[in-house]
């Protein structure tokens, strides 16, 4: 059987809590109980799994109190989470486990399951105010998650090893981009031309300065509103490290602000607040960092911006149900910032 399975055994996983989270927590004396919540639940023949649960749950301490915690597992089988609880307890020793800029708090890593263990953040997410359209909270997240990215790349990268060496160059980054071409090639032929520049070009623009720079900066790599997490007032989080590596700094300003662009122009529909969004983001970010703006970083940051939309237009070609009329003004706009003939769709 899977081994995987056992991540949903109610009596293996209070006994798994017991032995490995409690005497994490010293003020804690039992568990009382708990509940599950898969985010990924794939579990496939032999011994091939993904997956990604919440166990919920209440502890009692000493007075005899309850309080209930986010534990959270992220395993896979062909990827290990190693480098995800290496990065999480990096940052955690770094700074980010106190202050208004947190992230999840890493609790161990399972040679067993090929998992990472943590206690997870709660709040909501910078997208579910965007689709609510809650204005008020989007002005006051945006910038504090430019501040989050400014205290990341912060940090001394001489201190921190590359904690996914694959994804700190577009080149390599899974699934590659011989992968992505053979894809399109096979079900989009028509676009594959167009494909094929726009990565060359922005592969060779990050090239140039990557092997150039004597510097590189530990980068979250997968920076979108979802990633974002209000936890309270003044309290942000960053969640997701899978990515984590070390690269530009500009990759994650492009990253988020392509995402961030696409997810108000379609909830929101207003082009004069998306720019006004994303000009907030940029002026806290350089307020708070210690780069400056100029138009060599505005070169690379644009580069970034292209290579999210073109990701973000792949997904809607080659996802399970594909939706190829929202990849059209992706491809669009991105042609037309590079200087190539745009497709006929």
């Amino acid at each position: 059987m899977n081994k995987a399975y056992k991540l949903f055994d109610k009596a293996f996983v209070l006994k798994f809590l017991e032995k490995k989270v409690l005497p994490r927590y010293p003020d804690f004396v039992s568990v009382r109980s708990f509940t599950t919540r898969a985010y990924k639940d794939n579990i496939w023949e032999g011994d091939t799994y993904h997956v990604v649960v919440e166990y919920r749950t209440k502890f009692i301490a000493k007075d005899g109190k309850t309080k209930t915690l986010p534990i959270f597992c992220s395993a896979h089988s062909d990827e290990p989470r190693k480098n995800v609880y290496d990065s999480l307890k990096f940052l955690w020793d770094s700074g980010f486990g106190k202050g208004y800029f947190t992230i999840p708090h890493p609790l161990f890593y399972s040679n067993y399951f090929k998992a990472t263990f943590y206690r997870g953040v709660e709040g909501y997410n910078l997208y579910e105010f965007i689709r609510t359209k809650n204005f008020p909270i989007i002005e006051t997240i945006v910038p504090k998650a430019a501040e989050w990215f400014a205290k990341l790349h912060g940090i001394d990268s001489n201190k921190a090893r590359n904690f996914n060496k694959m994804n700190s160059r577009i080149e390599t980054v899974v699934p590659g981009v011989e992968h992505i071409l053979s894809r399109i090639q096979d079900k989009y032929p028509k676009y594959y031309n167009c494909y094929e520049q726009i990565y060359s070009i922005i592969i060779n623009k990050e090239k140039d300065f990557l092997s150039e720079s004597n510097k590189k900066w530990l980068v979250h790599g997968d920076a979108h509103p979802e990633n974002i997490i209000k936890m309270g007032r003044k309290k942000i989080a960053m969640i997701d490290f899978t990515d984590i590596c070390l690269s530009d700094f500009a990759r994650d300003l492009g990253s988020f602000l392509q995402q961030l662009e696409f997810m108000v122009m379609r909830k929101i529909k207003d082009r004069k607040y998306t720019d006004k969004l994303k000009q907030m983001f940029l002026s806290s970010y350089f307020e708070k960092s210690k780069e400056k703006l100029n138009k060599e970083v505005e070169a690379r940051i644009n580069n970034y911006y292209n290579w999210t939309a073109i990701r973000t237009a792949t997904h809607f070609f080659i996802k399970d149900k594909p939706e190829p009329v929202r990849a059209y003004p992706l491809i669009d706009k991105v042609c037309s910032d590079m200087g190539i003939n745009k497709p006929k769709h």
